[in-house]
């Protein structure tokens, strides 16, 4: 169990640390974007460079807040029925759904992995005046979508520990007698 926790340790530091760069991207975005906005309308001299890097920027807080709202429960979900669910039953629903996360996530894997190496071996960059290397950001996608795939394990073994365990259902029972006790 220690080394459980190590690892779930682990990999919520590495998304705390992605949380964190997604937040300066978007203070980046948000600096630069309106930057460029002033730069094109007001001074009417638009910039050669910010709009590129706003795209680069826009997927790389996609990469880095993806794999932080997943491991923070922050992303929107339809709460239906879900919100209703004992934690049994909530883990048995977030099981079910594991392999398409893993499906989803191998294709994205490996795929940007060969798209990310060749554009690594043609050392390709933005097609404008200012060359922007994109090799860079190809390649960390697949890293990404590696942590995101850390974060689904993480949240599939405690979703497996859930169910495996006595307290929730004993909370059902009880939180169940109590229910019918007041009808």
């Amino acid at each position: 169990m220690k080394v459980w926790n190590m690892v779930e340790k682990t990999v919520d530091m590495i998304c705390e640390g992605m949380g964190r760069i997604g937040w300066l991207l978007i203070l980046y975005c948000m600096i630069f974007g309106v930057s460029d906005v002033f730069f094109r309308y007001v001074l009417n001299s638009p910039s050669l460079w910010i709009a590129t890097t706003l795209q680069v920027a826009m997927v790389l807080i996609a990469c880095m807040g993806g794999a932080y709202s997943l491991n923070s429960d922050n992303f929107v979900k339809l709460d239906l029925f879900y919100a209703r669910f004992s934690k049994k039953k909530k883990a048995i629903c977030d099981i079910i759904t594991v392999p398409i996360s893993f499906l989803f996530l191998g294709v994205l894997i490996t795929k940007g992995w060969d798209a990310g190496m060749l554009s690594l071996k043609l050392k390709q960059v933005t097609p404008t005046s200012v060359p922007i290397p994109l090799y860079p950001i190809k390649i960390l996608i697949p890293i990404a979508a590696v942590i995101v795939l850390l974060v689904v394990l993480k949240k599939l073994v405690n979703d497996i520990i859930t169910i495996l365990s006595k307290e929730d259902y004993e909370v059902d029972v009880i939180a169940d007698f109590s229910k019918n006790k007041v009808d």
